[in-house]
């Protein structure tokens, strides 16, 4: 029986690793380790003299990663790199790692097959279990007491701003009228009511309003700032800097800032588009098929 961090498959694994530019000796934080699906494939690369940071604050995760790696390490035996994990949002990235410290930076944005496919973990419609939504489910406030506690403007402002749904307002009067409300089946029903599918809909209905609970419960746009802001200090010259989108939002923040770092004259940017999955890779994974992959090397030598 296959185990999940076997099933799991990493997005745009080797354009991920062909941009990071991954040599023996090269020090490479994975910003987002998950199930270490592109963190396996660069451990493998960097030889004993190399280092691999991981983070993920998602404790289940992390636990998972670090049997995968181990096993890895297990494998690689005397040329296994060195491998520090670390249990804290990537945000928290400068102070785990010293300035000018890095040869690359991996962060993919996604959130991971173990949180979607765990029910109990509340990030998904298609199964019900309780309204969580939390990557770190040690602090903070799970999904059913935005739900349950926002009033309706607030409600409508969040599900628009971070989900795009035009349908917001009457999204938000809809939940309003329903709660409380607990559970992921629950408040599926309650959108799919309120804002039924149309004709040219691809997406269930419910759609954008999970990922716009899931974005602001977990503050996913600040932690993309503030690792980007930092990463130009954490890079050595030629450093490169690798990031995998996954909707419009997060892969806009990451067009600006490697544009404005450009544009000083830091960066150099690798990717005047984006790079996208293969048909092949869609077919295989269509998990891949919204993954946008932006890439920068640090050109000066200070920042």
């Amino acid at each position: 029986m296959s185990t999940r961090s076997e099933r799991h498959v990493p997005v745009l694994l080797q354009d991920a690793i062909q941009f990071l530019n991954v040599r023996a000796g090269s020090v490479i934080a994975d910003c987002t380790l998950g199930l270490a699906g592109h963190a396996t494939e660069i451990v493998r690369r960097l030889g004993p003299t190399g280092r691999l940071i991981g983070f993920d604050r998602d404790p289940e995760a992390l636990e998972l990663a670090k049997i995968r790696l181990d096993q890895v390490g297990a494998e690689l035996g005397s040329e296994a790199p060195q491998i520090e994990l670390i249990g804290e949002a990537f945000s928290s990235i400068s102070s785990h790692v010293k300035p000018g410290s890095l040869d690359g930076i991996l962060a993919d944005f996604g959130v991971s097959s173990l949180q979607i496919d765990e029910a109990r973990r509340g990030f998904s419609f298609m199964a019900d279990g309780p309204l969580d939504m939390r990557q770190d489910t040690r602090s903070g406030p799970t999904a059913a007491q935005v739900v349950n506690e926002a009033n309706e403007r607030e409600l409508a402002d969040l599900i628009y701003e971070y989900g795009d749904e035009r349908r917001s307002r009457r999204i938000a009067r809809a939940i309003v009228r329903g709660r409380p409300i607990s559970t992921t089946g629950q408040l599926s029903r309650i959108v799919a009511s309120a804002a039924p599918a149309m004709k040219q809909d691809k997406i269930h209905p419910a759609t954008r309003t999970f990922q716009a609970l899931r974005i602001y419960v977990n503050r996913e746009l600040d932690e993309i700032r503030l690792l980007l802001e930092a990463a130009p200090k954490l890079l050595k010259p030629s450093g490169r800097l690798v990031v995998i989108s996954f909707h419009s939002l997060e892969d806009r923040i990451a067009k600006d800032i490697l544009r404005e770092y450009a544009h000083q004259g830091s960066f150099e940017v690798l990717t005047k588009k984006p790079v996208t999955a293969s048909e092949e890779e869609t077919d295989r994974n269509p998990r891949s098929r919204s993954a946008k992959l932006r890439a920068a090397e640090k050109t000066v030598t200070s920042f």
